[in-house]
């Protein structure tokens, strides 16, 4: 009888490691809170000025342990983006976004709102970034493994988001699927930190 993904630990953290790194989320995210409110409120602001709609948009994505979570962004597209019904693949130049989503998008501040995310519990500031069912489905066609990433929280920046770029196609999926079974095998406090000062370099 095979083993089952999830069943398989490959985390490089020990149970030490894992409590202060949730600590270290749960302090870094009320700090950000409220350090970053007047960017919030002026993101919030410009978006209602700049297209109709909700300024923040939530969607269902996939987390720790396999269940679903809602996932909180500043919307940078149209309202209706997905009318048809069908899941896309968010592109670098989507044509779909606003004039001011664009620019969120450009330096990644539509993420921000995620902050709360990780002060809940659902996410962690590094760590895999949460798919939707619908593209986890075809990735497990693929690759298996994917379910052994529901082991950890996703994360709101990872080594695979700076190196691989907008997830746009299937290739991409799959390259950021390997990227994210070796940080999850090597993980530590000392990789987040570095992974945490190459995002900040990038925004």
């Amino acid at each position: 009888m095979g083993v089952e993904k999830e069943s398989v630990n490959i985390d490089g953290m020990n149970g030490l490691e894992r409590a202060l790194k949730r600590l270290g989320d749960v302090v870094g995210a009320m700090v950000l809170l409220i350090v970053l409110s007047p960017v919030f409120l002026y993101i919030y602001i410009r978006q209602k000025l700049d297209a109709s709609g909700p300024a923040i948009y939530s969607q269902e994505r996939i987390g720790k342990g396999g269940k679903p979570f809602k996932i909180y962004k500043f919307r940078t597209m149209v309202v209706n983006a997905e009318k048809d019904g069908i899941p896309q693949l968010e592109q670098e130049d989507d044509p779909r976004l606003t004039d001011f989503g664009r620019r969120l998008r450009k330096h990644h501040l539509d993420e921000l709102p995620q902050v709360w995310n990780v002060l809940i519990g659902d996410m962690s500031f590094v760590g895999y970034r949460p798919e939707r069912k619908y593209f986890i489905d075809q990735i497990l066609l693929h690759n298996p493994d994917y379910q052994l990433l529901y082991q950890v929280s996703p994360g709101v920046t990872s080594a695979a988001t700076i190196q691989n770029g907008y997830t746009d196609t299937m290739e991409k999926m799959l390259r950021r699927l390997d990227m994210d079974l070796h940080y999850l095998r090597h993980r530590s406090l000392w990789l987040d930190i570095k992974i945490l000062t190459k995002t900040l370099f990038n925004i």
